[in-house]
């Protein structure tokens, strides 16, 4: 098969990262996961909070015994911290590329899984995590780190406290690759899965831009489960800072 090649892009942490990644946020199965490598997916997005790190790592190694990559440092792995700040290694990797902050919230230490309610939810200090991101940086434990579903104002306050800038907040495939961000794609079939990667040697018209920028934009994750009237989050303009 041949393998598509997929253009990078260079964040501020001087690292390079694959311009389209491969999402595991439903566990696939492990013949997916050496398909997607073998169509040419080089950066796949996981999460402590998925369950999918330890078949993604599997994959990777079974990648390496068939030669489907030389090495490690072929693949780009995204991994994400919960909000019970437990992360369990599970990879069997010395190193992710990108750690990112899931959400901006916390849970109890107590709670596992998607087993917990707005009662559950208590106060997230930025300042501190985003120092302890900073540290699994400075010891090599993740070449880049960043956040994932911030909105402005909470970005802002890391931004003030930070002494290394998150390389990545992360939010139509190619309408989205043509607005300069980079798109993770989730589908199990293997057609489908060809279809997502082959966008780069192909444009948007401007029509088809002006009628998909037509689309009314909308959330639809608004993560109503954070909520509680006794909580740090008490609607939904609170935790996505009026961006709802």
């Amino acid at each position: 098969m041949e393998v598509k090649k997929v253009p990078e892009v260079v964040l501020n942490s001087g690292k390079t990262m694959p311009t389209i990644g491969f999402g595991t946020g439903t566990i696939p199965p492990s013949q997916t996961l050496l398909d997607a490598i073998d169509i040419g997916y080089r950066h796949f997005d996981t999460a402590s909070f998925y369950n999918t790190e330890e078949p993604l790592g599997q994959a990777m190694s079974k990648s390496l015994e068939l030669g489907l990559i030389k090495n490690r440092d072929e693949l780009f792995i995204t991994s994400k911290l919960w909000c019970t700040d437990a992360h369990h290694d599970l990879l069997g990797l010395a190193y992710v590329d990108l750690y990112l902050i899931h959400w901006p919230v916390r849970l109890k230490q107590d709670v596992e899984g998607i087993n917990f309610k707005g009662e559950d939810v208590i106060p997230f200090d930025i300042k501190e995590t985003w120092e302890a991101m900073e540290d699994c940086y400075r010891l090599g434990l993740a070449k880049s780190i960043g956040v994932s579903n911030f909105g402005i104002k909470k970005l802002s306050t890391l931004l003030e406290n930070a002494e290394i800038p998150p390389a990545i907040n992360q939010i139509a495939l190619r309408w989205i690759y043509e607005q300069g961000a980079i798109p993770v794609v989730k589908s199990f079939n293997k057609e489908r899965m060809k279809q997502n990667i082959e966008i780069f040697d192909w444009e948007l018209d401007q029509e088809e831009s002006d009628k998909i920028n037509q689309i009314p934009q909308c959330r639809l994750l608004k993560a109503e489960m954070f909520l509680s009237d006794n909580g740090p989050y008490k609607s939904l303009e609170e935790l996505w800072d009026g961006d709802v």
